[in-house]
């Protein structure tokens, strides 16, 4: 019970409190949690979407609510991991001068665009996704965002120096958790797009295997893990998977 409370008090906006004291077996058995928080956040997403649409909403306004839903739920922490993470990416500094930009609190030009792009891109693929009827794909979008970060904390990956967070999680996830979050996602992606079965499993290992490489270089740029960098893959994963869902071939 205290790694479902870490996990919802991590990963969500809900007023529950996390247990006084976290340690790393705890904080990884909070992460393992993190794709079935993510499941709850995309039937929140789902069900936004739907009553908009009954409500008579633009599908293209109904998505952009419901990103902005989404990031209210979540804090926001996920979009201002993504302008950090790119920000940092986009200095040509050594790996200490990315880390103190990550940090510095602002938005630098690349984080902007990144957070335009992001927001831009779920918010078109929802309305998308809603005008097929394809509502399943909606919250499996936004789970497979969460089964990211336990890739994302695979073993192997270590913290970046000075991450708190990431000194947590990092290098938590063991080869068969990683595994088999990976495939619940591929199997619950056969009937994201219901016309063509194979289309929602190549998406989602798409979209994971772009996390696995996103996080693998953005360890080596910033010398280990972050909670920028989590937040980072969750918004691009999410973004990837919505797009292929919404895909007609």
């Amino acid at each position: 019970m205290n790694a479902v409370r870490l996990a919802v008090s991590w990963l969500t906006v809900a007023p529950i409190a996390g247990p006084a004291t976290v340690d790393r077996r705890g904080a990884g058995h909070a992460i393992t949690l993190a794709p079935v928080v993510g499941l709850i956040l995309g039937a929140i997403a789902t069900g936004a979407m739907w009553v908009l649409g009954r409500a008579g909403l633009d599908p293209l306004l109904a998505g952009l609510l419901t990103v902005g839903l989404l990031a209210l739920l979540t804090r926001g922490m996920h979009l201002d991991g993504l302008a950090d993470t790119v920000d940092g990416l986009g200095s040509y500094g050594p790996p200490e001068r990315a880390r103190q930009i990550m940090k510095s609190g602002g938005a630098g030009p690349f984080g902007v665009a990144a957070l335009i792009f992001a927001i831009g891109i779920q918010a078109v693929a929802f309305a998308a996704l809603a005008g097929q009827q394809r509502w399943w794909a909606i919250a499996l979008a936004v789970a497979v965002g969460r089964v990211a970060v336990v890739v994302a904390c695979r073993t192997g990956i270590p913290a970046a120096p000075e991450a708190g967070f990431g000194a947590l999680v990092a290098g938590t996830q063991r080869p068969v958790v990683v595994g088999g979050c990976s495939v619940a996602a591929l199997a619950g992606a056969c009937v994201a797009v219901p016309a063509t079965l194979w289309l929602g499993p190549l998406v989602t290992a798409i979209a994971l295997a772009a996390t696995w490489l996103i996080v693998r270089h953005c360890a080596r740029r910033f010398e280990g893990l972050s909670g920028d960098i989590l937040g980072a893959v969750v918004e691009i994963t999410v973004s990837l998977a919505a797009v292929g869902f919404s895909l007609t071939v």
